[in-house]
């Protein structure tokens, strides 16, 4: 394994130590030193990795933006058609299902209090991100999605008319999916056909 890949190994490895404690144990008491502990590494070492705690928090924030991103595959898109959109929640209920205890992780660690202003500030206009080896341009940001997402609701006034309200519609299909992501990654459900029925529903109100 070359240093590269070797670096990125053990990144990701502290990034996933950082991510489980802080959520279970809350963001402003779970130390460098506790990460680096657990992590199987030395305090000092883990400076080499990440300059700070507010850093290691900006690059797991960043990291799940990432995969949302990459796995949706909505690259190099202006606007979402019809078979993008549907293609793209598809796809993010099959991350949430296959990766439910990160997301209950992430879920819980979002939702303090102490969060939510540093996932706010992750994502500035120019980011000169925070840790070696990476640039600006390796990371996506939650409003290139969102540019996406409204792009085609707005699009959809057109077919609709001018009565359609393209920002209401697309506040209620974020509350949507929101409920049905929690509803996932929280609830544990025996009845896949269900679920995929919800999911067709969802997709019908919004395409």
């Amino acid at each position: 394994m070359q240093f590269k890949e070797m670096r990125d190994v053990k990144m990701a490895l502290i990034m996933d130590v950082a991510l489980e404690h802080f959520a279970n144990e809350g963001y402003f008491r779970t130390t460098i030193s506790h990460i680096a502990r657990h992590a199987g590494i030395s305090k000092g070492l883990m400076y080499n990795y990440f300059d700070s705690k507010e850093a290691l928090l900006k690059a797991i924030i960043h990291r799940s933006v990432n995969e949302v991103y990459n796995y949706i595959d909505i690259h190099d898109k202006s606007c979402l058609t019809e078979e993008d959109f549907v293609t793209s929640i598809r796809k993010i209920t099959v991350l949430l299902e296959e990766k439910r205890y990160f997301w209950q992780l992430l879920m819980q660690l979002v939702v303090q209090n102490d969060v939510r202003e540093q996932f706010v500030n992750a994502f500035p206009e120019s980011d000169s991100l925070m840790h070696p080896g990476h640039e600006p341009g390796d990371y996506n940001y939650p409003s290139n999605i969102f540019k996406l997402f409204t792009g085609y609701f707005q699009a959809k006034k057109t077919e609709k008319g001018e009565f359609y309200d393209p920002d209401s519609d697309f506040e209620l299909f974020i509350t949507t999916l929101l409920g049905y992501s929690i509803k996932t990654i929280y609830m544990d459900s025996a009845d896949n056909d269900a679920d995929e029925k919800m999911i067709d529903r969802i997709i019908e109100q919004f395409k």
